[in-house]
C-alpha cells in the first residue's frame, strides 16, 4: 500500500473517488469537496491510499481550520485546557462522517487502509503544529476507526433518517401507525387547503430566494440579517452541484414563501437547508416542504430513505425515522511529529461558511 497527501480532490478522478464515496453520504462526494475548497476558512488537503496496483482503496479528506465560523464543529467536548484539535478529517460539513474504504475490501485490508489514513492524518496535522479529530463519525465508521484511537468515542448528536419503503409516498404511510397516518393526511390537506403552488427547481434557478427565506429564519430565531451571506453560499453549492442541488418550494403567486434543498445520492435523499417566510405562514408548511414533498420526490428518484439529520429528533421519529448516533474520535497526540516547524495562517475574512441552524418546529 501507498499513501500520499494531495492538495485538492481534482487530482483524483470523479469516479475513482465517488466510487468510494457513493454510499458514504454526499458530503463527502467529489462534487461536495470540490466546492468546499474555495472556503477561505480552511484548507484542504487529501490522503489517498493506493494499492500495488494503484487503485484508490482509501481516502479522507484533511481540513487545516483557520477560523471555525460553525461552533458545531468546535470540539467543545474536549476537557477544559485541553488544546483543540486544528485539523478535520473527513467531512467538514453536513454533520455525517466517515473513512472511506473500497466496499470490496478484505476486513484485515480495510482495518489496515485506515491504519494507514490515521497515520496520514497524524503526520499531517503534525507537520502544522497540532492534531486531528473526527467528528460526527456515523457508528459503524466510529467502530471501524474506535481501535486506532488512545481515547473513548464521544458522542455528539443523534441522527435521524427515515426508511421509504416500497415505490410511493402511500406505501411510506403504511409504514407508520393508523394515528400518525391520520395525522400526516391531515397535515397535507391543510396546507393543500392555503392554496400555494409548489415547484421543484434546481438551486441555480432560486438561490436569492431561497437565501432570502433562510435569512429571514435565521433571524427570526435571534441572528442578525445574513441575507447576503446566505444567498452567496447557496450560490456555491449552486455552482458546486449544479443538477445535483434540488429544491422544492412554495409559491403564493409569484413570490415564494418556503422552500427545501436536498440531494439525491446513493439511494438516500439528503435534506440540506430549509428556509420559511414568518411573514406568510401557512399551515404545516414546515413538515410538507421538509418531509413530505422531499419524500415524494425522493421516491421518484428511486431513494430508499430520506436522511433528515439532527435536531428537532421528536418530530423525525413521530414520521418514521430511525435514530442512530455521531460520534467524535480525537488524536492525542499534538504538535510536529519530526520537528517540524508549527505553522499558522488564520484567515480574516468577513464571508462565513454557514450551515443550516435546524429549527425545532413543534411534532
Amino acid at each position: 500500500m501507498k499513501s500520499e497527501i494531495v492538495s485538492s480532490v481534482h487530482a483524483v478522478p470523479v469516479a475513482h473517488w465517488d466510487r468510494l464515496a457513493r454510499h458514504a453520504g454526499v458530503y463527502l462526494s467529489h462534487r461536495w469537496l470540490a466546492g468546499e475548497e474555495s472556503d477561505p476558512t480552511a484548507t484542504a488537503s487529501y490522503a489517498l491510499i493506493r494499492d500495488g496496483d494503484g487503485t484508490l482503496v482509501a481516502a479522507a479528506p484533511l481540513y487545516l481550520v483557520h477560523h471555525e465560523p460553525n461552533t458545531y464543529y468546535d470540539p467543545v467536548h474536549l476537557p477544559p485546557g485541553t488544546e483543540k484539535p486544528r485539523v478535520i478529517a473527513g467531512a467538514r460539513r453536513g454533520y455525517h462522517n466517515a473513512p472511506l474504504t473500497d466496499p470490496d475490501l478484505a476486513e484485515d485490508v480495510d482495518a489496515h487502509c485506515l491504519a494507514l489514513l490515521h497515520e496520514a492524518a497524524r503526520e499531517h496535522a503534525g507537520r502544522h503544529g497540532t492534531a486531528h479529530w473526527w467528528p460526527y463519525l456515523t457508528e459503524s465508521a466510529t467502530r471501524r476507526l474506535a481501535p486506532l484511537y488512545g481515547t473513548p468515542a464521544h458522542r455528539m448528536e443523534d441522527d435521524a433518517t427515515i426508511p421509504l419503503p416500497g415505490a410511493g409516498f402511500d406505501d411510506y404511510l403504511a409504514s407508520l401507525p393508523s394515528k400518525r397516518r391520520v395525522a400526516i393526511r391531515h397535515e397535507r390537506a391543510a396546507f393543500e387547503a392555503a392554496g400555494l403552488g409548489i415547484r421543484r427547481q434546481r438551486l441555480a434557478d432560486c438561490y436569492g430566494d431561497a437565501g432570502r427565506l433562510l435569512a429571514a429564519l435565521q433571524k427570526s430565531h435571534g441572528h442578525g440579517d445574513d441575507t447576503d451571506a446566505m444567498t452567496s453560499l447557496l450560490k456555491r453549492q449552486a455552482d458546486a452541484m449544479g443538477e445535483h442541488a434540488r429544491v422544492v418550494a412554495a409559491y403564493d403567486g409569484p413570490l415564494m414563501t418556503g422552500f427545501c434543498l436536498y440531494y439525491h445520492q446513493g439511494g438516500t435523499t439528503w435534506l440540506r437547508a430549509v428556509g420559511i417566510d414568518p411573514e406568510h405562514p401557512a399551515p404545516f408548511a414546515y413538515f410538507t416542504l421538509t418531509y413530505y414533498a422531499p419524500i415524494e420526490d425522493a421516491y421518484r428518484h428511486g431513494s430508499t430513505a430520506l436522511h433528515a439529520g439532527m435536531k428537532a429528533i421528536e418530530a423525525k421519529c413521530l414520521r418514521g425515522a430511525r435514530v442512530s448516533g455521531l460520534y467524535a474520535l480525537h488524536d492525542t497526540r499534538t504538535g510536529a511529529s519530526s520537528g517540524s516547524t508549527p505553522v499558522s495562517s488564520p484567515v480574516s475574512t468577513t464571508s462565513a461558511s454557514y450551515e443550516m441552524d435546524p429549527v425545532r418546529p413543534r411534532p
